[in-house]
């Protein structure tokens, strides 16, 4: 069973979906993000974990980590989460959280990495599915499809493409997962 992880707009967490994997459970830092609404059009339970509400990011990060237990998630989806887990949460999925990234690790990690790519001249960017462990970006690669950069590319015209990457490769990956 899958729990997704999700602070925006949720475009990969429909890929998800639109591909019919047992998402069971999606979580977020933000109340109100879209991809809430998504999970909710297809009735799957939402939670937020705002960080506000913990005195601090591993009793956040915990509390999350219990609620998806709760639900029977053994696979953890990272699909636009934007902030790194905790000891606390990983130890309660050792080996079992994965996380899509958009450009080639480990070359381009953190939270821009359409803008260094571009900003380094690179002739592609990826779709980089990666386990999670502690590090920025630091975690094994488990399969990444590269996207060309073309001349011209700005960063949305560059991100309109790896979205296109992403909604393939992700589920793919996940099913396999799965099947594991």
């Amino acid at each position: 069973m899958i729990g997704v992880l999700v602070s925006g707009e949720g475009t990969n967490l429909q890929a998800l979906l639109d591909a019919e994997l047992p998402v069971v459970a999606v979580a977020s830092n933000v109340e109100g993000a879209r991809a809430l609404r998504r999970a909710e059009d297809a009735e799957i339970p939402t939670s937020t974990f705002p960080l506000g509400r913990f005195a601090n990011r591993d009793d956040r990060d915990a509390a999350m980590a219990e609620w998806l237990e709760s639900r029977g998630v053994d696979l953890v989806v990272c699909a636009g989460y934007m902030h790194l887990l905790r000891p606390s949460f990983l130890a309660r999925f050792p080996g079992r959280v994965v996380n899509v990234h958009p450009a080639p690790l480990p070359a381009f990690p953190g939270a821009h990495p359409l803008e260094d790519v571009l900003e380094a001249g690179a002739k592609a960017a990826a779709v980089t599915v990666h386990f999670v462990d502690e590090g920025v970006d630091s975690g094994e690669v488990i399969a990444s499809e590269p996207v060309p950069v073309l001349e011209g590319d700005t960063v949305e015209t560059l991100r309109e493409r790896v979205h296109e990457a992403e909604h393939r490769l992700l589920p793919k990956v996940v099913r396999e997962l799965c099947a594991r």
